[in-house]
């Protein structure tokens, strides 16, 4: 049950690319990944678990294999990212399932819990941030363009789109950069590259405003439904910080929280350390 097949969804006319592996009959679990990635970034992890959960791993809109709509006519906010993936999972047929959100997918797979919260049997947290604590001071830059949406601010961005800033993204705070594969980031560079992706990238940049602003909804979510929950963070992250790990804790006691010495693409480093602790977590 191992093999892997990738495949697209049609959603309401919106063509969703998706990874696929595991039995149909086992607990299921989705993989939603962050900026500037696709599903590519669970390659390592997706065989290490599907002999034990039926997993998909989407493209968010815009990113990846899925359909990047031209900006005037597909609003690029984490609000229509949710809906196409929440409409993703009724399509595919995702009842109830547990839910791996990393970076951009939290704030993604977040929305739909609030949304369904009976559809969420669990939720991993892998640098997956929900808390103002754990927002660093590399959101700066972008903090500037929420409070002025001026071309100029908007224009100061576009540095965090370069190429040597995606390799950045993956080697800063791994202590053996060599042991982190070209594979991912160029990947997502050539993705960057096409025509359009980063106005739509600039786009989300502004948006994720909003997300912060949910975060008192998040975590009345988290005290009210008390989904079981891992936290398993690259503590090395320059953009979301041990200290948002940790304040899972504030409102779910229960939660677990561990450390990897990584930094923010922890599977790139850490992804039989990560499948264990999945394993040993859902398992329970």
């Amino acid at each position: 049950m191992t093999a892997i097949t990738y495949r697209h969804a049609d959603v309401d006319g919106f063509k969703v690319f998706y990874r696929q592996a595991g039995s149909e009959n086992a607990p299921k679990l989705l993989l939603l990944h962050g900026f500037p990635s696709s599903s590519h970034m669970f390659r390592e992890l997706i065989p290490r678990l599907a002999d034990r959960f039926h997993i998909v791993a989407p493209d968010l809109p815009g990113f990846g294999q899925s359909d990047m709509p031209a900006r005037e006519n597909f609003a690029y906010t984490f609000a229509n990212l949710a809906e196409v993936i929440g409409r993703f999972t009724e399509v595919i047929g995702f009842d109830r399932f547990a839910v791996y959100v990393f970076d951009y997918g939290a704030p993604t797979g977040f929305r739909l819990a609030l949304a369904h919260p009976e559809r969420i049997t669990a939720i991993i947290s892998q640098n997956g941030n929900a808390y103002e604590e754990g927002l660093s001071d590399g959101w700066n830059p972008i903090r500037a363009y929420w409070r002025d949406a001026s071309p100029a601010n908007r224009e100061a961005l576009r540095a965090l789109l370069a190429p040597e800033t995606t390799v950045w993204q993956y080697t800063h705070g791994v202590p053996d950069t060599a042991s982190v594969s070209p594979d991912g980031y160029s990947l997502d560079d050539f993705y960057l590259r096409r025509p359009g992706a980063d106005e739509v990238q600039l786009d989300l940049f502004r948006d994720y405003r909003h997300n912060v602003a949910l975060y008192p909804a998040f975590q009345e979510y988290f005290r009210s439904y008390r989904p079981p929950l891992l936290a398993i963070w690259g503590k090395n992250d320059p953009f979301f910080l041990p200290a948002g790990a940790e304040a899972f804790r504030r409102d779910l006691p229960d939660a677990v929280v561990r450390f990897l010495d990584t930094g923010h693409f922890a599977l790139e480093t850490h992804a039989d350390e990560i499948a264990a602790a999945i394993r040993e977590f859902l398992d329970r």
